[in-house]
């Protein structure tokens, strides 16, 4: 804080000869703002607000005052934040947290959607940053047509006619404000007509008379329901005792799991799953363990993603044992939860919560107009540091991954990450910090120590998760064969290299980026990929370091091979 003599270019009243104290200040809303701090000519204190950037004098104009699937519209002069058609508040008491979607969706089809399932909802004078929420399509279609055509497609969440185009956007917006606009525009949503919210109990219609017949009725029909109701009780007994019996029958049969002690997991039958699934029609997911498919329950308020186990009957229950005991017991924001399973016969299926946005993978691999912004990237960082530190050291028996990729990373409906498919997990014992295992993982992103048959610890997963940083940074394969330059085939190689030249700025040509950011992140990343186990940070000192708590030493070379 500076003391300096500005009463000459500051229009307050400052006594003569006083000196104002001026205070740069980031507000809670995101705006820089310059205060002063001065005696008036009455020996009086003031402070007054001195200067602010003019175009931000309008809140809404602030990108991160509203979040995802909401827009800023002014109100008596405040700036409120409202759901767009179609979504709800996350947290009613936080409106600028953003909003989610609250209704059921229905199955596509050769990526058409079930048009009778929705309703385009129009909503005027709103605007998207055209920098920031691009359209994945564009039509050149009549006027008329623009909302129909986004109705047919499973990918459309809104559609925006301008210039002679149709422009269709998926969910979620994240920067729209409304705005009295000179020309007229309307965009539409496309809103299901089936709620996710539970319809409250029909209230029964009062009964006003005095009549004696009626009063006799009413307690007719009250007994009578009393008996119909006692007669269902001993029925349902009898029926859940014997479905109690062939439960216990089928569990002899198949055999102890293992997994019932701690878990509140529920058992499926495969006919539900394979109701559920429509015959495991639709396909969202494949790995080396199994295919995943997307189903429904609680007549279609509730998605489900079923995992179905591929590999034979012995491999197949050690797979799905280790997943029962690593993931039954486990829960964190940054894992995704296992609901329940099935088991019957040689059939194995886990049943997990839907991840509407899918992999990490095909967020920051895919189409390069969507990648996420650097807070974005920071922030998924953290939320995979944190779900690493919870089965490091947070659970009752810690737990190594072994298979940390963008692949078994999912994002939830606002883009939260989540660490998904522990089939490959080692459970430890609580007194046990490291293993002999035979390799497992995935080429690319395994530690160097799983080739040197030597023990096997929570630093592994370490390894794995700062190629996956340098991956999410840059938005690139950690492995790319086909670079003009030998250079850049090797991602933490190259990377390593930029760094130690101060070049940091080759590897994200054409975007614009917050340098400390960005040397933090890479710094980070180096220091988890480094050759020996005990160079590498905790999953705990990971996250300190993200967050900025921890400042981050220079890392040394990763490798002792020739390439540093």
């Amino acid at each position: 804080m500076a003391v300096v003599n500005y009463s000459k270019d500051i229009n307050f009243n400052f006594s003569k000869g006083n000196n104002a104290i001026c205070r740069a200040t980031i507000d809670f809303d995101g705006v820089l703002r310059i205060y002063a701090h001065f005696d008036d000519a009455n020996q009086k204190h003031q402070v007054k607000k001195w200067w602010s950037p003019p175009s931000l004098d309008n809140l809404c104009h602030v990108k991160t005052f509203c979040g995802f699937n909401s827009y800023c519209t002014y109100n008596d002069n405040q700036p409120n934040c409202n759901c767009l058609p179609g979504t709800d508040f996350i947290d009613p008491s936080h409106t600028n947290l953003g909003c989610k979607r609250n209704f059921s969706e229905a199955e596509c089809e050769g990526g058409k959607d079930n048009a009778t399932f929705y309703f385009m909802s129009p909503l005027e004078d709103i605007s998207v940053d055209g920098d920031l929420d691009l359209p994945y399509a564009d039509e050149d279609i009549m006027e008329k047509e623009c909302p129909n055509s986004c109705l047919r497609d499973c990918y459309c969440g809104a559609a925006f006619y301008e210039n002679n185009r149709c422009n269709k956007y998926k969910l979620p917006l994240r920067y729209a404000r409304r705005e009295n606009l000179s020309s007229y525009s309307t965009i539409y949503f496309k809103v299901g007509h089936q709620s996710l919210k539970s319809n409250r109990d029909n209230q029964p219609p009062s009964i006003k008379t005095d009549s004696k017949k009626a009063i006799k009725m009413i307690i007719l029909i009250v007994l009578g329901f009393a008996i119909l109701l006692c007669s269902a009780v001993a029925v349902a007994t009898r029926f859940i005792y014997k479905i109690g019996v062939l439960s216990y029958k089928r569990l002899l049969e198949i055999g102890d799991l293992g997994v019932t002690e701690g878990s509140t997991l529920r058992v499926f039958s495969y006919s539900e799953l394979k109701k559920a699934t429509h015959g495991f029609k639709q396909q969202v997911g494949k790995g080396s363990f199994g295919s995943v498919y997307r189903g429904t329950l609680h007549k279609g308020r509730k998605l489900i993603a079923v995992k179905m186990l591929h590999k034979s009957i012995d491999e197949g229950e050690r797979e799905f044992e280790a997943e029962m005991q690593a993931i039954g017991k486990t829960h964190h924001k940054n894992l995704v939860r296992l609901l329940g399973y099935c088991a019957e016969r040689s059939k194995r299926l886990l049943v997990y919560e839907y991840m509407s946005n899918g992999s990490l993978e095909k967020l920051i691999f895919g189409d390069s107009t969507m990648r996420p912004d650097w807070d974005q990237r920071r922030r998924i960082a953290l939320d995979i540091a944190r779900g690493l530190l919870y089965l490091h050291e947070e659970c009752r028996a810690p737990i190594i991954h072994c298979d940390i990729k963008p692949q078994n990373i999912l994002m939830d409906e606002i883009f939260t990450a989540k660490i998904s498919d522990f089939g490959l997990a080692k459970l430890l014992m609580p007194d046990q910090t490291r293993t002999f295992t035979q390799v497992r993982g995935t080429r690319g992103y395994l530690a160097p120590e799983w080739n040197k048959n030597t023990l096997i610890t929570v630093k592994a997963d370490v390894y794995s998760y700062g190629i996956m940083l340098l991956e999410i940074v840059f938005c690139r394969k950690s492995l790319v064969v086909n670079m003009l330059n030998p250079e850049q085939i090797v991602l933490s190689n190259w990377v390593y290299k930029c760094f130690a030249r101060r070049e940091l700025n080759k590897l994200v040509v054409g975007e614009e980026v917050d340098n400390s950011l960005l040397e933090n992140m890479v710094k980070v990343g180096l220091w988890c990929i480094q050759d020996e186990p005990f160079l590498r940070p905790s999953m705990k000192s990971v996250v300190l370091m993200l967050e900025g708590v921890t400042e981050v030493a220079i890392p040394p070379c990763p490798s002792s091979d020739s390439i540093c």
